[in-house]
C-alpha cells in the first residue's frame, strides 16, 4: 500500500501501519468478492490504491470539523462496495458510518469487510435512499452525507440532503465537466434546505482527471414530503 500512504501525506494524511494491514486486507476481499458479484470494474493492485482507496480520503479536504472529531456521524449513501465510507472509516476509526446500499448481494459483502476488518460503529442498512430518508432514525441525523458519482446532481441532492442535520454538510464527488449539473441542480439545493458552499478541484497528479468536492450546506430543514418515492428522484429531477 505504498502509493497509497504517499499520495495519502500530500494531502496531510498520516496511515499507520495497521491501518495499511486493514487497506490491503480490503483489497483482497474486494477482489474475491468481485469473482462472484459486480462490485468494481477496478481491481488492479495499484489502480485500487490510488481510484479508490486515496480517492474516497479527499473528502478529507472538504471537512471544516476537526478529523479527529469522535462524535461526527456519516453516512455513505449508494456505497456499493464501501466507498468512500470504508475508507474514510479505516483512516478515522472513532466515527459514526452508515453505509446505505440497497442491492443486498452488495450490502452481504459490506458485512463481511466490517467484520472482518473488525470496525465498530458501523451499520449497513439495507434499503433505497428514498425509503430510509422518511425513517427517524436515519432523517436530518448526520453531520456528513456522502456519495460518490451515483447520480446527476439534481437527483443526488434530493436523496442525500434529507439525511443531513442542519448545520451539516453534504459532499459529492464528481468527475468531468460538472458545470451544467451544478447550475441544474439549484433549485434542487433550495428545496432540500442547502446552499451550494463549494465546488473545490481535487489538484493532485495522481488524478489526471479533473475530479471535484461539491459540498452542499444545510440550512433549514428538509420538506416533509422528500425525497419522493423511489425512483422518482431520477425519473423526475428539480431543475
Amino acid at each position: 500500500m505504498e502509493k497509497l500512504a504517499h499520495g495519502a501525506k500530500k494531502i496531510g494524511l498520516n496511515i499507520s501501519p495497521n491501518q495499511l494491514a486493514q487497506f490491503h486486507t480490503y483489497y483482497q476481499e474486494l477482489v474475491e468478492w468481485n469473482k462472484r458479484i459486480n462490485l468494481t470494474a477496478i481491481t488492479g493492485y495499484e489502480e485500487v490504491q490510488m481510484k479508490h482507496f486515496l480517492d474516497s480520503l479527499t473528502i478529507t479536504l472538504a471537512w471544516q470539523a476537526p478529523l479527529s472529531k469522535a462524535s461526527l456521524r456519516l453516512i455513505d449513501v449508494g456505497t456499493g462496495a464501501g466507498l468512500p465510507g470504508i475508507p474514510l472509516k479505516i483512516l478515522l476509526p472513532d466515527i459514526s458510518l452508515v453505509l446505505l446500499e440497497s442491492t443486498a448481494k452488495k450490502a452481504g459483502f459490506l458485512q463481511h469487510v466490517v467484520q472482518k476488518l473488525k470496525l465498530d460503529k458501523v451499520e449497513v442498512v439495507t434499503t433505497r435512499a428514498e425509503e430510509a430518508a422518511h425513517n427517524a432514525q436515519y432523517r436530518e441525523k448526520f453531520d456528513m452525507v456522502l456519495a460518490r458519482g451515483i447520480a446527476p446532481l439534481p437527483t443526488l441532492v434530493e436523496l442525500t440532503l434529507p439525511f443531513c442535520t442542519i448545520g451539516g454538510n453534504f459532499i459529492a464527488q464528481k468527475k468531468g465537466a460538472i458545470e451544467d449539473e451544478i447550475n441544474h441542480s439549484n433549485k434542487a439545493i433550495s428545496l432540500m434546505g442547502g446552499k451550494l458552499r463549494e465546488v473545490k478541484r481535487i489538484d493532485m497528479e495522481e488524478f489526471p482527471d479533473k475530479r471535484y468536492l461539491v459540498i452542499i450546506e444545510k440550512l433549514s430543514a428538509t420538506p416533509p414530503q422528500y425525497p419522493r418515492r423511489s425512483g422518482i428522484p431520477a425519473k423526475r429531477p428539480l431543475v
